[in-house]
């Protein structure tokens, strides 16, 4: 039977993250937020290049010399299908319900629930976590993944209030949903796979960290299709070798 205890501890460390940097947030004059932002800011893009730089590494590197042509492709293609199906307006306009309905007052809330919504759901951590969860109810890796995000959520919240903890709705629904479909997915993931994911998820990172520093507001939740083509690549790429 499928496990989601991992997601469950993950969902807890982010609202006790968001409710510790939410009050100390409060307490902080405009300038140290800002300067809170721009620090998490310049974080998120050094996580990202080195999430991106695994597709210069083994094992994917190994798959074919062009495996950067596999995030490129998954990138493009992902972000013409995002902008079709209008899913960063989707999840926009999901922060902007809830803010309707829980933190009229607090004027980043839905930038808080977008942002901490992707940069908690992006990563290798979230899949390989997720898939041991649920197919054999180890739930270490989701337990580091857990303390990080709680004290990232803490930093988050610090700038951008409430929205962050709400991003425990996505955690929920693709985290808990991959630990919940682990059985039916778990041959999809080898390294190569998995590699793929990573670099793609790292170009989603540094958009997010662009979009931190006001650099530029790109509309990350529209690139999220590339997350589901860079295996798919990868799976055709390594039939037809």
């Amino acid at each position: 039977m499928p496990h989601v205890t991992g997601t469950l501890i993950n969902v807890g460390t982010v609202l006790v993250g968001t409710a510790v940097g939410t009050s100390l947030g409060e307490r902080f004059p405009e300038r140290i937020r800002e300067t809170v932002m721009n620090g998490l800011g310049l974080v998120t893009l050094l996580i990202g290049i080195d999430a991106g730089f695994a597709a210069f590494r083994p094992p994917l590197s190994t798959l074919t010399r062009g495996s950067v042509l596999i995030v490129l492709g998954s990138v493009l293609v992902g972000g013409i299908i995002g902008e079709l199906l209008r899913i960063d307006s989707a999840l926009t306009a999901l922060g902007d319900a809830l803010k309707s309905r829980f933190a009229r007052r607090q004027s980043r809330f839905t930038e808080g629930f977008v942002v901490a919504s992707l940069v908690f759901c992006v990563g290798p951590l979230t899949i390989l976590g997720s898939l041991e969860d649920g197919l054999t109810g180890d739930y270490s890796l989701l337990a580091v993944k857990s303390m990080l995000d709680g004290f990232a959520a803490m930093a988050f919240a610090s700038a951008l209030g409430w929205g962050v903890g709400f991003s425990v709705v996505t955690i929920l629904i693709y985290q808990g949903g991959l630990s919940l479909l682990a059985g039916g997915v778990s041959g999809v993931f080898d390294e190569q796979t998995i590699a793929a994911i990573t670099a793609t998820g790292g170009v989603l990172i540094l958009a997010i960290g662009l979009r931190l520093l006001d650099i530029r507001q790109i509309r990350v939740a529209n690139l999220l299709p590339a997350l589901v083509l860079a295996p798919v690549v990868v799976a055709i790429y390594a039939n037809i070798r």
